[in-house]
């Protein structure tokens, strides 16, 4: 025993991202995946898409992408999961500048915000569990070194909202209302949940 759940008839488990925090969530729920296919989908929002359907409907178009487009689909359970953190109806970007940080961190100085983190899971080619957790989060008032001091760090590259709960930004928040985990990038209960509706 490697300490490791396994999939059900020894199918592959794969998990279509690449992000580390994930992979790092499901390790902590002693879940490995059997291999890491992110999705390349376009994950512009549509036209007055909310926050929270952005988050559900990115899930969902990863696990069919990787689905489709894997040799074995027919013989393999996906995971995807996508997070989006929003001011209102505003959706605010994953952040790949400086810039486009700084906007973020501004806009979040001391005033709360969601974070919508869907979740799918299909199993030969077709999807069977979803869900879809939001939390609330509220930041303190940043000055401008707690701001300059963050983006010097680098640690908002990529990052939905410009900044990562788990590291340096954890200072910066007040109050946290539902699931730390799904603010991180995948709610651990729920996910574990679904895998164990299909024999994990």
């Amino acid at each position: 025993m490697n300490g490791y759940l396994n999939a059900p008839d020894n199918i592959p488990f794969i998990l279509a991202s690449a992000s580390p925090r994930r992979r790092e969530l499901l390790a902590q729920a002693h879940i490995r995946a059997d291999d890491i296919l992110p999705a390349d989908i376009d994950e512009t929002p549509k036209d007055r898409e909310l926050p929270a359907q952005l988050a559900a409907r990115l899930a969902f178009e990863k696990a069919l992408y990787v689905s489709e487009n894997t040799a074995n689909e027919a013989n393999m359970l996906v995971l995807a999961a996508d997070t989006v953190v929003s001011i209102g109806r505003r959706i605010l970007p994953k952040t790949e500048t400086r810039d486009a940080a700084h906007v973020c961190l501004t806009a979040l100085s001391g005033r709360g915000h969601r974070v919508s983190t869907g979740v799918c899971l299909f199993a030969e080619g077709v999807c069977v569990a979803k869900r879809l957790v939001t939390s609330r989060v509220r930041m303190k008032t940043l000055d401008a070194h707690d701001i300059e001091t963050y983006l010097a760090s680098g640690e908002w590259r990529g990052k939905a909202g410009g900044y990562a709960i788990q590291g340096r930004a954890a200072r910066f928040v007040t109050r946290i209302v539902g699931s730390y985990s799904a603010i991180v990038g995948l709610p651990v209960f729920e996910t574990v949940a679904m895998l164990s509706g299909v024999g994990f």
